[in-house]
């Protein structure tokens, strides 16, 4: 019998749906973050008529709705590995090596993404994936105990493995099984609210980090959180307190601009949540775990290398200046970084998509002219690639504003790609690269329908 398999695109969608219903039912002030996002988005739309149309004739605005990115935090080798064969069902690949102790965080992570144009285009779902790293914890006996509470927990369900493995032998799932996959990929991500260890023990690994609490505490990574994206993210911000949703300070990541770059991330503050604990005299009893969260993002043009080093530069700037006023020193010192599409490609600071128009087709076949020549014609036409991945100082950032802000312990910078990599089984793939290939071929097909033998770039 002939298997019909489920494209992974559709798979993905079908996940990353069931992933929003089951984070509004078990957080529903995200729900509200939902509805403030909507109308946000609508405001934005109907007041920038200019920006609708560029959105629909880049195929953005439908994928509008449906952007969202969650976050988890795994805590053994084992579990990268199976969770990195699990989205490869969806077809998301690990993209990216982001160390976060750079920013007192004890974890390395990537993320899960779909890499072709076309499966970003059908959904860009990504999930952020940290994986615990106890070599930077200095107290070794806490090390032996956390390692030794992880490794009697299994975060997959049998069925979910069976499933994966089905999907590696026949090279797909049918809907049937697709469908029974996300039923039993979801256990992995929801919330339990039954702590595996006890009171005694979880205070010792919150006294280390909060973070390492939240990661060997529970039977599962937990979501801690999803993100709806906006095209206004300061009207989001300031929109929050009024439905009653209290904002972390500062947005993360780039000033306001009118050529939005990279990411600008802000959420609202976690959630105290009653957990339950077993003490080793079986006796219960009850505590707040503080971990989940909604968070938005607005994501602009994707920066090559030349860009984010300009990028990474300024913020930097930024971060060391005695600054009483962060939003508007983050301005000033941002105005070295242009603020205006054509420059920004000219000077090879960022990605862009290129298509032929009619026009240009109309006229296929005539002298050769560069990228600028075919621009100015109206023959080529140049759009900002939409940056699909995370700024790592962004996402320490989110981390610190959800565990607290009490002194926590202070990590050395200490990246291991290598470490991470064997422990995921797979090399990520380089972001730059993606966004660099994408790029030429988009010009390489725009080149052709204009009738050019060769790349006018060369």
């Amino acid at each position: 019998m002939t298997r019909i398999h489920l494209p992974p695109d559709e798979i993905r969608t079908l996940f990353s749906s069931a992933m929003s219903d089951m984070y509004r039912a078990e957080v529903p002030l995200y729900q509200d973050l939902l509805d403030l996002v909507a109308d946000v988005n609508s405001d934005t739309l109907e007041r920038d008529p200019a920006l609708k149309a560029s959105l629909q004739e880049s195929g953005e605005l439908d994928r509008l709705d449906v952007e969202r990115h969650g976050a988890i935090r795994l805590g053994k080798a084992e579990e990268l590995f199976t969770i990195r064969r699990l989205f490869a069902v969806m077809g998301m690949q690990p993209v990216g090596y982001y160390d976060l102790s750079v920013a007192g965080i004890p974890v390395h992570s990537t993320a899960f993404r779909p890499i072709g144009d076309e499966a970003l285009r059908k959904n860009p779902f990504r999930v952020f994936t940290s994986l615990l790293r106890l070599d930077l914890v200095d107290d070794a006996q806490l090390r032996r105990d956390a390692e030794a509470i992880l490794a009697k927990r299994d975060i997959f369900t049998p069925r979910v493995r069976a499933l994966i493995d089905v999907c590696e032998t026949h090279g797909g799932l049918t809907r049937t099984e697709a469908e029974e996959f996300v039923r039993e990929a979801l256990e992995t991500f929801r919330w339990h609210k039954d702590s595996t260890v006890s009171a005694a023990t979880y205070q010792r690994l919150h006294d280390a980090h909060r973070l390492i609490a939240d990661v060997v505490s529970f039977k599962g990574p937990h979501i801690n959180h999803l993100t709806p994206r906006t095209l206004d993210i300061d009207a989001v911000q300031a929109g929050m307190p009024k439905r009653g949703i209290t904002p972390k300070a500062v947005i993360e990541g780039p000033p306001r601009r009118d050529c939005t770059i990279l990411l600008r991330q802000t959420s609202f503050k976690a959630l105290e949540e009653a957990i339950d604990f077993i003490d080793e005299d079986n006796a219960s009893s009850t505590g707040t775990h503080s971990a989940r969260f909604g968070e938005i993002e607005q994501r602009g043009v994707a920066l090559t290398a030349k860009g984010r080093k300009l990028y990474d530069e300024l913020l930097l700037s930024v971060r060391t200046a005695k600054a009483g006023d962060y939003n508007a020193e983050l301005a000033q010192r941002f105005k070295a970084l242009p603020d205006d599409w054509a420059e920004l490609r000219r000077q090879g600071l960022a990605y862009f998509r290129y298509r032929a128009t009619p026009a240009g087709i109309a006229d296929a076949g005539r002298l050769l002219a560069d990228v600028e020549a075919l621009i100015a014609a109206g023959y080529l036409i140049a759009e900002p690639m939409i940056y699909e991945d995370f700024l790592p100082v962004s996402a320490a950032g989110i981390f610190q504003s959800n565990l607290g802000g009490d002194t926590q312990q202070n990590f050395t910078e200490s990246a291991n790609r290598d470490a991470f990599e064997e422990a995921l089984g797979a090399a990520v793939s380089d972001e730059l690269a993606l966004y660099a290939a994408s790029e030429q071929a988009s010009l390489d097909a725009a080149l052709a329908a204009l009738g050019q033998v060769k790349s006018a770039a060369e």
